[in-house]
């Protein structure tokens, strides 16, 4: 039996050759983004190029599973990269140490992937990923938050403009709509009705300061939440990439 011999088992050949052979760019390798590319790599994704200019940092260590005590201060693409080639050698892995803007967006798109992976946590620069691909006709499959959140059976698959429940949704869907930009763009969010605790208003006067982009307030997240929803956004790829699962 092979490494991909259940996968097969399920799908059959065809679909998980559509699978070995594809391309998926991933676009912020966090705590969703990290588990999503675990899952890619052990699909058998032929081709995976990662993106973020961030490293890795203690306050990651509930969530990222990149993130052990000897990682800390790493490039996150770099050790993605690493750990997709310890599960799949064959695969062609590539990590760009980059922020996702305007003006890296064509460069981060190169490469004509079949599906992009949108695992930014930062309004603008998701907001430009998205827009990208929606011009180039690129599908992608969009995280949205999964901070604050922890009931597991109200995570979603949507088209944004269906959203409920997500400001960060919400928020784009403003930005998306003074774009021009329409319906096409799924994504996975939380439809959990959450009221903010005390403990979660005080921590909104928290801001974590990132090299790029502008500071954001530092939000509670559970380990569980954030890997179900890397794991969904993986889940929803692969079964495009494949046709279907049935």
């Amino acid at each position: 039996m092979g490494q991909y011999f259940c996968i097969e088992l399920l799908i059959g050949k065809d679909k998980l050759k559509k699978i070995h052979d594809s391309s998926v760019t991933v676009i912020g390798i966090g705590a969703v983004g990290g588990y999503c590319v675990e899952a890619l790599a052990r699909a058998g994704v032929g081709k995976i190029r990662l993106v973020d200019f961030d490293k890795i940092k203690a306050s990651n260590m509930n969530r990222h599973i990149l993130a052990l005590r000897g990682t800390i201060g790493m490039s996150k693409v770099e050790l993605a990269r690493q750990r997709v080639l310890e599960i799949n050698p064959s695969c062609k892995v590539e990590a760009m140490e980059l922020f996702a803007a305007a003006e890296t967006i064509d460069s981060i798109l190169d490469n004509d992937p079949d599906i992009v992976i949108d695992a930014i946590d930062s309004l603008g620069p998701k907001a430009q990923v998205l827009k990208a691909c929606w011009h180039k006709k690129i599908p992608v499959i969009s995280s949205m938050g999964a901070a604050t959140r922890v009931d597991p059976l109200a995570i979603r698959i949507a088209d944004i403009k269906d959203t409920t429940h997500c400001p960060l949704a919400r928020n784009l869907r403003v930005k998306l709509k003074k774009e021009g930009i329409g319906r096409g763009i799924i994504c996975v969010y939380s439809a959990e009705n959450r009221n903010l605790s005390a403990v979660d208003k005080e921590n909104r006067l928290k801001e974590e300061i990132y090299d790029r982009g502008r500071k954001r307030p530092k939000l509670g997240s559970l380990p569980t939440i954030t890997g179900i929803f890397g794991l969904t956004v993986a889940n929803k790829a692969l079964e495009t990439l494949c046709g279907g699962f049935r």
